[in-house]
């Protein structure tokens, strides 16, 4: 995004959250969507795990959702790619940007390095210690399957295949745009490398700067110097009337969720929560500090009552031009 450009603001599916209080109804979840347009949202994501952090496969809960709605951008946040072999996963790919007209962004992670994650992969038939390897390789692959002149072949550390010609193909050439998600690191090269996007969720905006400004270091000086990453963020809001309450509130999400209190996870994610105002003073930190689009996590397990809130900071948020 352009200096100037207005911010923009998505809403998270609450994927997880209806599996946790046992509420599989993956069509409220598309009415969600279809409400979050209404509301103004810039986009709608969903978040991906097998096993782990079980939810509704996001990739058919997506193509729902972009045959429902007309405007909004539809993204993963994250998928986790090397799971899936990487032509089926083009396949349904290709199917949901031609659903929403090329409305969609995926959002791409090599999963967490938590012994649930590694058993995931383990069901998949994937090495775990292949992961980030295995995720460059399938962008790599889809960048070539999806580019003006597709190659009928494609050979690589992992996959060789042949005959590709016929696979059915995104309605944008180049296809979606491939956004890396996390931190650490290896993400500046990562980003400058293969990647449109950067979706970390750091815990305070001067690590968010930090980050970005190393992407961009490293963008400058590489073969796609051009081309300015959108700097993402994944952040869980929660409004309340003040900050006691926010901090317990969160932290029955978080152990809920994951298992541990909200002082442990506040160490490693991004978690703001108090007043609106509050929520929203903080929400510009990053912006100041480079995000250009925000998906925006409610932390609660019942997120209904807190969605026109959450539609309001997004509202404030993008009324105002990045820096």
């Amino acid at each position: 995004m352009s200096p100037g450009a207005r911010v923009q603001a998505g809403l998270l599916l609450p994927t997880r959250e209806a599996a946790i209080t046992g509420d599989l109804d993956e069509r409220a979840l598309v009415r969600l969507a279809q409400r979050a347009e209404r509301l103004g949202f810039d986009s709608v994501w969903a978040g991906d795990s097998l096993v782990a952090r079980p939810r509704a496969e996001p990739l058919a809960l997506l193509a729902a959702v972009a045959a429902a709605t007309e405007r909004i951008t539809v993204g993963t946040a994250a998928l986790t790619a090397p799971l899936r072999h990487p032509l089926t996963a083009a396949h349904a790919i290709a199917t949901i940007d031609r659903l929403s007209e090329g409305r969609l962004i995926l959002g791409l992670g090599a999963g967490f390095p938590y012994p649930a994650t590694a058993a995931e992969f383990g069901l998949a038939g994937v090495p775990f210690a292949e992961r980030a390897g295995r995720l460059m390789e399938t962008v790599r692959l889809w960048r070539s399957l999806w580019s003006r002149e597709p190659p009928g072949s494609f050979t690589g550390r992992y996959w060789h295949f042949s005959g590709l010609d016929g696979l059915p193909r995104p309605a944008r050439i180049g296809g979606p745009a491939l956004w890396l998600a996390g931190g650490g690191p290896s993400a500046p090269r990562r980003v400058a490398a293969g990647f449109d996007g950067w979706l970390p969720y750091p815990p305070t905006s001067r690590e968010y700067r930090e980050g970005i400004d190393a992407i961009h270091a490293a963008t400058a000086a590489g073969p796609r110097r051009d081309t300015a990453p959108t700097g993402g963020l994944y952040v869980t809001v929660l409004p309340c009337t003040g900050a006691e309450p926010a901090r317990q509130a969160l932290d029955t999400y978080t152990r809920a969720y994951y298992g541990a209190p909200i002082e442990a996870m506040r160490r490693s994610q991004a978690f703001i929560a108090g007043t609106p105002e509050h929520c929203l003073a903080r929400l510009r930190e990053y912006v100041d500090a480079g995000a250009t689009h925000i998906i925006l996590r409610i932390g609660a397990l019942d997120p209904a009552p807190y969605l026109e809130p959450i539609a309001g900071l997004a509202a404030a948020l993008t009324k105002e031009p990045a820096a």
